[in-house]
């Protein structure tokens, strides 16, 4: 059960509740600093949980409806960039204006074109204040925060570039390498034009792929929306994984990113390995798929899966290598891997030497995978017997329980048998004691029996388990090549 606490407006200044994850605005101020007071309560350092915040709102009243409009579209306090409603809301000053203008509104105006008329001369006089200081505290969040502080705090830039999520910036990156001059792609890299196909794409189950315009987010009725699942993205993933793979040279351009990775920046004008393998285990009915990366610089500084996805993010072309003597590695990757480490101007594999610590550091990630796996099917294991051990306790109890009710039913029927005065009386009770022992004798059973299927169903368990515990782990290597950042 959860705590409800119920405040005044005295509630929203000078206390700490980050024990609370939901602000309800039972009523909505027409000050909005007012309401960041309120959820910036809950936004305590501490705070364990994303801030919900619900607001009532009385849909009939048309100036109530424009106050909510202003407020969460305008001033964007509820989903707004971080940080941007400080900015906005201090290009309002004190607040105290604007609530006044509100006030008058509500009291001069009583029909809903006024209302309207009103409401529109109050948002296009503050309409050059809140633009200008919600594009300062973008531009400030974009230039100066890494981009895993813009990833966590979820940006909203009116970019829509900058609003897609990282594997969906990845499948466009991905889907641009592959058609190549098949397709016209827009310049912030959220839609294209498919005029045709490469050779040798298809969906896997011949589904048509339709030409046309494609978007992510979809923004106009007649795109297509472009998803993992689609199957011009599902064909072309197919279509990399049977392309062949030949030795190159990765040289990525950290500029052309546009965006600041601290790990990366570091790494420029370094070469080094980088390697990648595919790792698939089967265990207790159900199947992983893991990819493990790792990369090494000329110097043998080992870096680990997260700085190698990042490096392998960064865009730029590929240098043909003199193929050496052993044959060139291609294996399949998972459909939904695909395109995390397919995003180059190349579908490009090279059989490369592969340093010692680097393969080190890639057997490193695959024990940490088999021993994380080992410690779930542990804790699922405990699960289920401590849910047996827990469905036996209560069965026991109630079973003993309505047996000790039966037996304090039997001891009744035997007093009435000695103090009754008839013989029928003694009769029924001694009837009533011959049913109420039937009626024990069977719990006692029940019991018995529920307690051998409860051990049953444990050892099924068991064996079940045991059955399934040999892990089936295939390691593919998918590519080796060497990099460059300029």
């Amino acid at each position: 059960m959860g705590s409800i606490m119920i405040a005044t407006e005295a509630g929203a200044e000078g206390i700490n509740l980050q024990f609370c994850s939901m602000v309800i605005n039972y009523d909505l101020p027409w000050n909005p600093q007012r309401i960041e007071q309120r959820i910036g309560r809950c936004h305590r350092y501490g705070q364990k949980h994303d801030v919900v915040v619900v607001n009532f709102l009385n849909r009939d009243n048309d100036a109530d409806r424009r106050v909510y409009e202003l407020l969460a579209q305008k001033f964007q306090l509820f989903d707004g960039v971080f940080g941007a409603s400080d900015e906005v809301l201090g290009a309002v000053e004190s607040g105290v204006d604007f609530e006044r203008r509100i006030a008058e509104i509500y009291q001069t105006c009583r029909h809903p074109e006024a209302i309207h008329t009103a409401f529109e001369q109050l948002q296009l006089d503050l309409a050059g204040e809140i633009s200008d200081a919600m594009l300062n505290a973008r531009k400030a969040l974009l230039e100066n925060f890494d981009e895993d502080v813009q990833e966590r705090l979820r940006l909203r830039n009116m970019d829509a570039r900058a609003s897609l999520g990282r594997l969906e910036r990845l499948l466009i990156r991905f889907t641009r390498a592959a058609l190549g001059g098949h397709a016209s792609f827009d310049e912030d890299d959220t839609g294209f034009l498919l005029t045709s196909l490469p050779d040798g794409v298809q969906d896997a189950n011949s589904t048509a792929i339709p030409l046309g315009r494609y978007e992510l987010p979809r923004r106009s009725e007649e795109a297509h929306i472009y998803r993992m699942a689609h199957p011009l993205a599902q064909g072309l993933i197919d279509y990399a994984q049977r392309a062949p793979l030949t030795p190159i040279k990765l040289v990525l351009d950290y500029d052309a990113y546009g965006t600041k990775v601290s790990v990366i920046e570091a790494l420029r004008g370094n070469t080094g390995t980088l390697m990648v393998q595919y790792l698939r285990i089967q265990s207790l009915g159900t199947t992983e798929e893991h990819l493990l990366a790792a990369a090494i610089d000329a110097d043998g500084n080992v870096f680990d899966a997260d700085v190698t996805d990042r490096l392998l993010g960064m865009p730029g072309h590929t240098v043909p290598l003199p193929r050496v003597d052993s044959a060139p590695v291609q294996q399949s990757l998972s459909d939904d891997l695909a395109p995390a480490q397919q995003n180059m101007l190349d579908f490009a594999a090279a059989n490369v030497p592969i340093p010692h610590a680097l393969q080190q550091q890639i057997d490193q990630q695959k024990a940490l995978v088999t021993t994380d796996l080992e410690s779930r099917n542990l804790s699922f294991f405990s699960q289920e017997t401590e849910k047996l051990d827990a469905w036996a306790d209560d069965l026991k109890v109630g079973l003993e329980r309505e047996i000790k009710d039966l037996d304090r039913q039997i001891k009744e029927a035997r007093t009435k048998s000695k103090v009754a005065v008839t013989l029928a009386d003694k009769l029924q009770a001694q009837k009533e004691q011959r049913d109420f022992e039937g009626q024990r004798d069977k719990k006692r059973r029940e019991l018995f029996n529920r307690q051998d299927e409860i051990q049953a169903r444990r050892d099924q368990l068991i064996e079940e388990l045991e059955s399934q515990l040999g892990q089936q782990v295939t390691t593919t290597q998918l590519f080796a090549v060497e990099w460059e950042l300029l």
